[in-house]
């Protein structure tokens, strides 16, 4: 250890300079993104990161987002690095090609390498979610897909400038490829500013402090986040194999239950193996997850580094973990051409399943959480198409020692405002609220969904919908309860009232019909009689609970706002048992 502190250019005060400066560049990266993107999924939603590596392409420093792959790889294998030259530009979203760094067609990736004197010292990298790539739907995301060819064009590693010199022509193509070319062009130029403000900024760091001191820095984060991801590994996890299986309710094609089974194995000599190999078979729908070998030594490695601001998520949480044994074929490793574009929805599951060997493991990591529920509205007001693209946020999983957020899309993508769906869509929203007794009861609350009620102002429309745990709600942990599913309903409450499937498209609206979504809550932690009555009354006040179901759930009778201390007493006399783990009903072990 001694020789390696001797070996080392970057001292501790300038890694935390070196540390903040890159955090900056990146932070600045996306505020360029949000600022200047035209289409609604990136410039309101937010649906876009970004990512600082170094010299070899390792990611140093990348937004706190579980599903990065190795996103450099791609491109070296076409164009190698010392090929590369100063205003280079490179793109691709091919899903199979890059073996998964890129998980479905819509997300964009532009990579550039940095230099400073004549020496590539890093690359920066701008990824962002397009609305419309073409395909067999618009939005290019539909359930009723069955290949990847119906999700869009698929580019390849492409070198999109070479030394400052665009290549016009294909993106004349791409933009061909879009029903909305004009948002297309925008969020590409968005995107390619991004990466230019990164290299900028970059090349100005390795100036200020050195090529090779700099390299050095990013070294060292790298290294500390693996031995800390690591460290807590070995507190996490004893000798053995840890299993754990999680669920999705199908793929819409008529596939039924879909399971997710992990093992992590620690074994005597300290290695960390994580095989998925038992996973269900991939789908004929559009669910599959092609997951890049990083993507679960990532996610651990969020988890673990949570709330230490030392630290920065990079590619020292994949590195980890020793091995990630993938089966081809699988619904985490599809075959290709096999459909992705629905991936999200396996994804959620995928970082619920980690979660799930975390807690097996005995450590507090959070309950289930629901996954975000997509719709895509397409159709014809005033003469003129219109794309709806809308992800709804949902009620994340309870915690050791909070309850579960409520409303998340997912980490930091936000739910559309009101008065921007109304001034950009032919709809109106009738009601956005929270949707009550959604979150699972427990000790910690899980975190409840959304309701959007929306009336179609739009001649015609047709909608396409992706809703999960209907059949397999977000389990709950440690005597919590599972959290309640979602549904999305036409016209309630009317003699024209009918549930759509959950995974669907092809449902047909006009004017004046009432389209309500109502999202998932995540699952409970702890047994539900033990959350303080003051805590319950307060979810009951505030449209969390049900006062009725507070009683049902948390043996806590309310009346005239206030707890109703001797009938919660009797109730809470009848104290339920619990197991483990909860997901319709209790049981130690899920499968």
């Amino acid at each position: 250890m001694n020789d390696v502190i001797a070996t080392r250019l970057c001292n501790p005060v300038t890694l935390e300079i070196v540390r903040g400066a890159v955090r900056a560049a990146q932070a600045e990266m996306e505020a360029l993104i949000e600022r200047t993107a035209m289409s609604a999924f990136i410039r309101e939603k937010k649906d876009f990161y970004t990512a600082l590596f170094d010299a070899d392409g390792v990611m140093a420093v990348g937004s706190n987002v579980p599903v990065f792959g190795d996103i450099c790889g791609p491109v070296f294998r076409e164009f190698p690095p010392d090929s590369m030259q100063p205003g280079d530009l490179y793109w691709y979203n091919d899903c199979y090609g890059s073996r998964g760094a890129v998980s479905h067609s819509n997300d964009q990736v532009f990579l550039a390498p940095v230099f400073h004197a004549g020496r590539r010292v890093a690359f920066v990298m701008g990824w962002a979610h397009f609305a419309d790539i073409g395909g067999l739907r618009p939005g290019s995301i539909s359930p009723d897909a069955t290949d990847i060819f119906q999700e869009g064009i698929i580019i390849p590693p492409t070198k999109l400038i070479a030394a400052g010199v665009v290549n016009t022509a294909t993106l004349s193509i791409f933009y061909r490829n879009s029903r909305f070319p004009r948002a297309a062009q925008g969020d590409t130029r968005a995107l390619m500013a991004s990466v230019e403000l990164g290299t900028t900024r970059m090349a100005e760091i390795a100036a200020r402090f050195g090529a090779e001191v700099l390299a050095d820095a990013l070294r060292q984060l790298f290294e500390r986040t693996r031995e800390t991801v690591r460290e807590r590994l070995r507190q996490t996890f004893a000798v053995g194999t840890h299993r754990f299986t999680d669920r999705i309710d199908g793929d819409g094609h008529g596939s039924g239950t879909l399971r997710i089974r992990f093992a992590l194995t620690r074994t005597a000599d300290d290695r960390f193996i994580l095989d998925a190999s038992e996973t269900d078979d991939q789908s004929v729908g559009p669910v599959n997850f092609l997951m890049n070998p990083d993507v679960p030594g990532m996610a651990l490695g969020l988890y673990f580094l949570g709330g230490d601001a030392t630290q920065v998520v990079n590619a020292g949480g994949p590195r980890a973990l020793d091995e990630v044994i993938l089966r081809e074929g699988s619904l985490v490793q599809p075959r290709f051409p096999a459909p992705l574009g629905m991936r999200g929805l396996t994804m959620m599951r995928v970082l619920a399943a980690l979660n799930g060997l975390v807690s097996v493991a005995g450590g507090e990591a959070p309950a289930a959480h629901a996954a975000y529920v997509i719709m895509l509205l397409r159709g014809t007001a005033n003469g003129k198409p219109f794309l709806m693209s809308d992800g709804i946020g949902v009620g994340y999983g309870a915690r050791g020692f909070a309850d579960g957020i409520d409303a998340v899309y997912f980490v930091a993508q936000e739910n559309y405002p009101v008065e921007f769906l109304e001034l950009e869509y032919p709809i109106r929203l009738t009601e956005y609220a929270m949707h009550r007794d959604s979150g699972g009861p427990g000790r910690w609350r899980g975190g409840c969904g959304i309701v959007r009620q929306y009336e179609v102002m739009a001649e015609e429309a047709v909608l396409a919908v992706r809703i999960d745990g209907v059949e397999n709600p977000p389990w709950g942990a440690a005597g919590g309860q599972s959290g309640r599913p979602g549904r999305v309903v036409v016209n309630p409450g009317t003699d024209r009232e009918r549930v759509l499937r959950p995974l669907s498209d092809g449902n047909k609206l006009v004017k004046g019909d009432i389209l309500r979504i109502e999202t998932g809550g995540g699952g409970g932690r702890g047994h539900p009689f033990d959350r303080p009555p003051e805590a319950v009354l307060a979810d009951v006040l505030g449209g969390m609970v049900g006062a009725a179901e507070a009683a049902r759930d948390y043996g806590v009778a309310i009346a005239d706002g206030a707890v109703d201390a001797a009938a919660t007493d009797a109730l809470r006399a009848n104290r339920p048992a619990t197991l483990e783990f909860h997901r319709g009903s209790y049981a130690h072990v899920l499968d």
